[in-house]
């Protein structure tokens, strides 16, 4: 049997999956948390990656490896390839200010739509250049090269400088239409242009795992280029052109596969790459799966429960209504905005009334993001630890409009990383087509008096 790892490190943690090359098949899987937190030091990510790995048996018989990581992170080095300051994660809104100055110096979202796919807001790694040039000089001018979580990662095991087209594209300064960087975005952004890891294609060799990484069990392991999270996810699920994906993670995304690439001058609809050699347009949010959290340590129970009692109340949760920018917001735009509930009286004091607006809220949200793609398919694959809800399953299709797929659950990501390991291996046109695992349907009658309601006081807020 030949064996491929495949590696999540996403916000909260790292994920190893090994899986048969030939049918996808989980031979062995590990898992280590991260710190929180919006900054983190990468070395808690190579800790957690050296700790995944030895909970999943070590690399014995392991013969490719990829890493899928969460994307935009910005990771400075020095001259001599030491951190220069904690890495800013997607999530990290302090940039907004710098992503609104960049929009308007670069002439407006048309044209950065146009540059590079996508208009930058906070999460984007071009606009975090731009906050540390202003407001840590001395670590700027350290900086003699940036590169992305999962580039930091594959470089710490192999040794090469290198990335992926799915996750370059969400720097803000890579251009998924053209293949390659705008280094003059980044001189305009930074003040200077830093070494930049090279844009691998979705089947070119990173290297191999080096001795000196010292990861367990590792022999002559093979890399893959890696990619972001998302264009991982994609890959997990096996997703074609003309699916929709709706991911429930720490973040909310609605992405679909597409043969072209996308250029949305509102900046709504992020145009990247896939990891396939196609695109992704997507659209991403800051709120999703914590919105459940939050809803059930308001009421003091577990996320069962949450669900449990969501489905005991009525559709639409009697005029209850939950807008959930917990952290602010991306799409909106919204970094400073703070979450709401309206429509509270003295009927919809109930823990059920008060679930089930925190569901149909966040798929509400997720549906306005799933609406900015202009796509209409005939199904949507719900994926996501948001997914593992039976609520958030049974309410979907309503919110949707439409069937709602839930693949098996997963390490997707993860997933998505070792089927891009065994494409490297097997070096055919495609990825290897694994067998799929078991998949339920929902269905439901649409609700679309929920959304009525819901964009009804969205604006309120």
């Amino acid at each position: 049997m030949t064996l491929v790892a495949g590696v999540d490190s996403s916000t909260q943690s790292c994920k190893v999956v090994i899986r048969d090359a030939r049918t996808g098949a989980l031979v062995r899987q590990g898992r280590a948390t991260h710190p929180e937190g919006t900054e983190v030091d990468p070395g808690a990510w190579w800790e957690a990656l050296q700790e995944a790995i030895a909970q999943a048996g070590g690399l014995d018989g392991v013969e490719a490896m990829s890493v899928g990581a969460q994307q935009h992170g910005m990771v400075c080095l020095d001259d001599s390839g030491e951190v220069v300051r904690k890495a800013l994660l997607w999530n990290d809104t302090r940039s907004a200010g710098a992503a609104a100055d960049l929009v308007k110096e670069l002439g407006g979202p048309e044209v950065w739509a146009e540059a590079v796919g996508s208009v930058p807001v906070a999460s984007f790694t071009v606009t975090k250049l731009r906050w540390l040039a202003e407001h840590e000089p001395d670590s700027a001018r350290r900086t003699a090269r940036v590169c992305l979580p999962h580039d930091w990662l594959t470089w710490r095991l192999g040794g090469e400088f290198v990335t992926d087209r799915g996750d370059a594209s969400g720097t803000g300064y890579w251009s998924p239409a053209t293949g390659a960087y705008r280094t003059d975005l980044l001189q305009t952004a930074f003040g200077a242009v830093p070494g930049l890891p090279e844009v691998l294609g979705p089947r070119d060799s990173a290297g191999e795992v080096r001795p000196a990484a010292g990861v367990s069990g590792a022999g002559a392991v093979r890399l893959a280029p890696g990619t972001g999270d998302n264009m991982a996810a994609a890959l997990g699920v096996g997703a074609l052109p003309g699916d929709v994906v709706v991911s429930i993670g720490t973040s909310g995304t609605a992405f679909a596969v597409a043969a072209v690439p996308s250029a949305d001058p509102t900046g709504s609809v992020a145009g990247f790459a896939d990891a396939t050699g196609r695109f992704l347009p997507l659209v991403a949010t800051l709120n999703a799966a914590r919105v459940l959290d939050a809803a059930a340590r308001m009421l003091g129970v577990g996320l069962d429960e949450l669900g449990r009692l969501a489905l005991e109340a009525p559709s639409g949760a009697g005029g209850l209504v939950h807008v959930p920018y917990l952290e602010g917001e991306r799409t909106p735009n919204l970094p400073d905005a703070t979450g709401s509930l309206h429509g509270l009286t003295l009927a919809t004091s109930t823990p059920a009334h008060l679930a089930r607006a925190a569901v149909e809220g966040m798929l509400c949200h997720l549906a306005d993001a799933f609406d900015a793609l202009g796509l209409d398919p005939a199904r949507v694959l719900l994926i996501g630890g948001g997914a593992r809800s039976e609520a958030v399953r049974r309410i979907a299709p309503a919110v949707f409009g439409r069937p709602v797929v839930v693949p098996e659950p997963g390490e997707y990501v993860a997933d998505g990383a070792a089927r891009q390991a065994a494409w490297l291996l097997g070096g055919d046109a495609e990825p290897p087509a694994w067998e799929a695992g078991k998949v339920e349907h929902y269905e439901a009658d649409p609700a679309p008096e929920v959304r009525a309601r819901y964009a009804e006081v969205r604006g309120l807020r």
